[in-house]
Order: structure tokens, then C-alpha cells, then sequence
């Protein structure tokens, strides 16, 4: 018998033993594994029941409405994709909404990440009265982008509000940013950046996490500040940049309460806080273009979709883990 043939037999045989020495359930093993699997779909139910009837349903009908013609008064009407051919197309208002929302988010967001991890930073080498600051960066985050939160941001930076007579005591005369395209949208962002209590609580929670040995080392090798903070702070901390880093972009994406309040609905001046959440709501409720408002979510969801992917693709190169060789 050649070599082949030994090993296609021994192959074979150890295929038959593994075959045989495979444990047979008992009917009683069944129903108890039957039983388990009951509970646990069980206890899932309500969840399944919420995510199939107010998301994934609610979802899949607006995919539908997108290629409709809709108005909430009639039927809706097949159109294709004539609404999203209108979209890039026919509608500049959709193209400026969508410049000035892309500049928001990425702009805004690596603004609000540096001032998060700064405090962080700060707070992280500090032990006195550690706790009291820590509770009075996170108080906005708290209060969250609400109605109240973008009147009183409204008033503050409007036309004779507490910004404008500070900088004209300075003799800068703006009249008010509310009122100044060139000015509204980075009011805007500072809105964002003045609510960064929770991305600085986690960042501080990581900057718990690396170990001091590593700083001491660098420092051993003659490391300066500058040099710790990028060869140790910055590739421990990587992780938890990318997570704030997703949450605050997908986040940037959906503003919405600010800009109606601020620019009362209309998305002014000159266009320049009609955001693509606020164009998207005017289409659907105040034009009553249900359908076209739907291909803009869509758009909207592809877009975030893709950035969460360009994320999780590049994150090879830039994020190390624990227990990571590279």
C-alpha cells in the first residue's frame, strides 16, 4: 500500500471515531435545550416586537416612500427615482444643506474632540477639587441640545445679548451673530464644543487606563511632554478616539434642535443653518413632500453609513489594542 493510500485510510478512520464518539442528545436534553431556547426568545420579545414594529418597519416603509410621490393627503404614487435625480440635480437648497451640514460635522467634531481630551488631559494630572470640575465640565452634556439650551444660546449671541455688548466694550462691532452668515454656522459649532462633558468623561476614563510604567519609561529615555503624549498618551488612548470619534460624528450628522430654534424654522441667514436634518423636516412638514423628504433621509443614512465603514476600515492603521503586535 503507498503512503497515499495509508493516509487516506487513517483519514477515513479517524473520521468514523470522531463520528461515533459524537454525543446523541437524549429526548430529554431536548426539551430542556427546547425550553431554554423558549426562554431566552422569551425574554427577547419585547425587544424584537419594538425593533420590528418602530424601526425596522417604520424604515422599510420609508424606503418605500422614497420612491414615491407622497403628500399625506393622497396615495402614495410610484415615481422611481425621481427623487433622488431631483436631489442632485434640481434642488441647490439640497446641496447647500448638505455643504454646510458636512462642514458642521467635520470641522465641529475634531474641535470638540481636542477640547474634550485637553480638559481631559488636564483634569487627569490634577487631584484637588478633581471631582467639582469634573461635575462642571459634564454639567452641559447633561442638559443636552434642548429647546431651553438653544433659546438661551439664541439670546446670547443675538443682536445687543451678553457676546455682542462684550465685543463691542472691545470696540468689535458685529451686530449680533445670529443675523451674520459668515458667523452663525462657527456659533453653531461652538454650541456643539460647549457640550463636550461626556466625550471628556470617557476620554479621562482612558487616560486612567495607561499604565504609568510606560510613562516613566519614555521618560527614562529622555522623553519630553510633547514626545509622551505622542508616542504613549496617544496610541493608548487610540481606542477610545475612535469610539468618541464615531459617536460624535454620527451625532453631528443628526442636528437638528439648535438650528430650528436658532434660526426660527426658516434655516437663515442666507441658508446658512439649514442643516440637512432642518431641510429634510421643511420638505416633509411644511411642504408636505413626505416622499421627497424620505430620499433625503436615505441619503442622509448612506452617508453615515459610509463614514461609519471609511471608520472601521482605516482603523487598522491608527488604533492599537491591547495585547496588539503591530
Amino acid at each position: 500500500m503507498s503512503t497515499t493510500d495509508t493516509r487516506r485510510v487513517v483519514t477515513a478512520d479517524n473520521g468514523r471515531r470522531s463520528k461515533r464518539a459524537r454525543p446523541v442528545a437524549t429526548p430529554a436534553q431536548k426539551r430542556k435545550h427546547l425550553r431554554e431556547t423558549l426562554a431566552g426568545y422569551t425574554f427577547l420579545l419585547p425587544w424584537l416586537i419594538g425593533f420590528l414594529g418602530l424601526t425596522l418597519g417604520p424604515m422599510a416603509y420609508s424606503l418605500y416612500l422614497s420612491f414615491t410621490s407622497y403628500d399625506l393627503f393622497s396615495a402614495p404614487e410610484w415615481v422611481g427615482l425621481e427623487n433622488y435625480v431631483r436631489l442632485f440635480t434640481d434642488d441647490p437648497q439640497f446641496v447647500q444643506s448638505a455643504m454646510i451640514t458636512l462642514v458642521y460635522v467635520f470641522i465641529g467634531t475634531p474641535i470638540k474632540l481636542a477640547a474634550a481630551l485637553a480638559i481631559a488631559l488636564l483634569l487627569n494630572y490634577r487631584d484637588r477639587g478633581a471631582a467639582f470640575f469634573r461635575s462642571a465640565f459634564y454639567a452641559p452634556s447633561l442638559i443636552g441640545v434642548s429647546v431651553s439650551v438653544a433659546i438661551v444660546w439664541r439670546a446670547m449671541f443675538n443682536t445687543d445679548g451678553p457676546v455682542d455688548n462684550t465685543l463691542s466694550f472691545f470696540g468689535i462691532e458685529l451686530g449680533g451673530w445670529i443675523g451674520i452668515p459668515s458667523l452663525v454656522v462657527p456659533m453653531m459649532i461652538l454650541l456643539a464644543v460647549w457640550q463636550f462633558g461626556a466625550t471628556m468623561v470617557i476620554f479621562l476614563a482612558g487616560l486612567k487606563q495607561v499604565p504609568q510604567e510606560l510613562y516613566e519609561a519614555a521618560e527614562m529615555d529622555g522623553a519630553g511632554a510633547l514626545r509622551r503624549f505622542k508616542t504613549v498618551t496617544i496610541p493608548m488612548l487610540s481606542p477610545v478616539v475612535f469610539f468618541n470619534l464615531l459617536l460624535e460624528l454620527v451625532g453631528a450628522f443628526q442636528v437638528f434642535a439648535s438650528a430650528y430654534i436658532i434660526s426660527n424654522g426658516t434655516g437663515g441667514p442666507a441658508g446658512m443653518t439649514n442643516f440637512i436634518t432642518l431641510y429634510l423636516y421643511k420638505r416633509g412638514f411644511t411642504d408636505t413632500q413626505m416622499g421627497y423628504a424620505s430620499a433625503i433621509a436615505w441619503i442622509v443614512m448612506i452617508v453615515v453609513a459610509i463614514v461609519a465603514v471609511v471608520l472601521f476600515r482605516t482603523q487598522k492603521s491608527w488604533v492599537h489594542y491591547s495585547g496588539d503586535d503591530r
